[in-house]
């Protein structure tokens, strides 16, 4: 080894710096990418855009925490009605995917503090409002909104994902569907939707409104205060903010 080396070990040493160094390279070296569960066909916030690019709010967000993390992540496409089981089974290290904290999910995965809250909508013509016993509401698969419906007892047609409501609707399978607000959006803007004449109404029911968090490997608890702290960062230093205006037309709370 080169002499200046050694004397620069030597002084390393002396001063207590060699040991938390060769520890913080063996950290380093050591932390693998973190495994991410994402959906992809949720607009605006997660969705394969027109050029097959993984894309939206909560794709941007997740991007965003790992930056924060210094540290890589690997995103993989998991079913909405999977994401909780695959996240509960260590498949996955956390989640990215607009989930409300219920006491159900609690009991199976970890979760962060919120990043923003949500709101559900009804959507339906005038004369079939919620709880309609002429409503059939389309719904996806494992989400708040599906387990609503089937706690209430209303008529559900149950979906794999938020974009297959529109051909639900235009096919007579459903004639109302019950979504996030944040996808109300886009449905309602979307051709076929519109042209059925759909109105939104609030659901203000505590079961479809709450806390959004990222769900968390329940044997990573390490993580949660991690993700906190990243959270806390993109919040400060205004990537929140950014990716918001990108992806929606209001402030997230």
């Amino acid at each position: 080894m080169h002499q200046p080396m050694l004397a620069l070990l030597y002084r390393l040493a002396r001063y207590g710096l060699l040991t938390a160094l060769l520890a913080g390279s063996a950290l380093a070296s050591s932390e693998k990418e973190f495994r991410v569960a994402v959906i992809g066909s949720s607009p605006p916030m997660s969705y394969i855009d027109e050029n097959g690019k993984l894309t939206g709010f909560n794709i941007e967000m997740g991007h965003a925490l790992c930056e924060a993390m210094q540290t890589r992540c690997d995103f993989q496409l998991v079913p909405l009605g999977k994401v909780v089981d695959t996240v509960a089974a260590g498949e996955m290290d956390f989640a990215v995917v607009s989930l409300l904290a219920t006491p159900e999910r609690r009991k199976k995965v970890l979760f962060s503090k919120p990043y923003y809250r949500s709101l559900s909508i009804w959507l339906g013509k005038p004369e079939l409002p919620p709880g309609s016993p002429k409503a059939t509401a389309a719904a996806v698969t494992g989400s708040a909104q599906a387990r609503y419906l089937e706690t209430v007892g209303w008529k559900m047609h149950a979906v794999a994902s938020h974009t297959e409501i529109p051909a639900a609707l235009a096919a007579g399978k459903a004639n109302a569907a019950v979504v996030p607000m944040l996808t109300a959006l886009p449905l309602l803007h979307d051709d076929s939707v519109r042209s059925l004449g759909l109105e939104s109404t609030i659901l203000s029911d505590p079961l479809l409104t709450g806390d959004v968090c990222i769900s968390i490997n329940p044997k990573r608890v390490d993580l949660v205060e991690r993700i906190n702290s990243a959270i806390d960062q993109i919040k400060r230093d205004g990537r929140f903010d950014r990716i918001n205006t990108k992806f929606l037309p209001f402030r997230l709370q």
